[in-house]
């Protein structure tokens, strides 16, 4: 199998591009391929798929734990910058199509500014937990894949890392969730901290940061065009009059790679999937 390996903002993620040989990814062949010491190591996979009338192109995405995600901002970039690195698009605006619904997409500057319109955030729910005897309150969102957001006073690797994995599997969120912790700078500024539904915890995200700037400007605390600190850097999210998130922000080609079939023979799969 041959994959283009990219990253968005350290979020890193592999391209298999549509071929006739490609066939269905099994959950324990894309954990070993994603696994940091057994396979190549990612984020995850961007496979791409058979569009149809609802799209210029299509695409599946996969976590590293084998599950499918409906969408997500920095995988769609890396699928955008790909195709465009491809000469299959340029510059002119294109859609792709997700599980999580159709995006429009455009490439000013493949390193620095794709833009990508990730449709209407919707608001599911407003809340409290108690994490380990601490009360947060939270905000449930969705753009087509689910978000759980958590304003904070002061945010870090640590109190994601505690307050992520029981957030994503609460019973109030029955396909689990993605979850930021996020401190408001000031009107145009927001940092957050992220943990993946599938993937843990993550240095940046496109869809998390197109919730939190959602939820801090629906608070009041931000006006509609917001800059989202992560800690591998920042994107740009522009709330539109309609809900819809447009998200602006780079992307980085890695290298490309030909995976031994041998890697993900059935007798192999156990080493990786143990350890995972």
């Amino acid at each position: 199998m041959q994959f283009f390996k990219y990253h968005a903002l350290g979020n890193d993620y592999l391209v298999l591009p549509k071929t006739e040989n490609v066939q269905e990814l099994l959950p324990e062949q894309i954990q070993t391929i994603c696994h940091r010491y057994f396979g190549i190591g990612s984020d995850g996979i961007l496979l791409e798929a058979t569009a149809s009338e609802k799209g210029n192109f299509a695409l599946r995405i996969f976590n590293p734990d084998g599950s499918e995600a409906e969408k997500s901002g920095n995988g769609l970039r890396i699928f955008a910058r790909y195709l465009f690195d491809r000469q299959i698009v340029g510059n002119e605006s294109f859609t792709i199509e997700t599980l999580g619904g159709k995006v429009s997409c455009q490439i000013i500057c493949p390193n620095e500014a794709i833009i990508i319109d990730m449709g209407k955030m919707t608001f599911l729910k407003e809340g409290d937990f108690e994490i380990k005897g601490e009360c947060y309150h939270f905000y449930a969102v969705s753009i087509g894949n689910p978000h759980c957001v958590v304003p904070c006073n002061e945010i870090s690797e640590g109190l994601i890392r505690k307050i992520g994995p029981e957030i994503e599997v609460h019973r109030y969120f029955p396909n689990r969730t993605n979850v930021q912790a996020m401190e408001v700078i000031d009107g145009n500024t927001i940092k957050i901290e992220i943990w993946e539904r599938g993937a843990g915890y993550t240095l940046a995200s496109g869809s998390s940061a197109g919730a939190a700037a959602y939820v801090a400007y629906k608070m009041g605390k931000c006006k509609n065009t917001i800059i989202v600190e992560m800690p591998g850097g920042k994107l740009k999210i522009d709330i539109l009059n309609n809900d819809h998130i447009v998200m602006t922000g780079p992307t980085t080609y890695i290298g490309e790679f030909i995976l031994n079939n041998d890697l993900i023979l059935k007798k192999n799969l156990h080493l990786a999937v143990e350890t995972y």
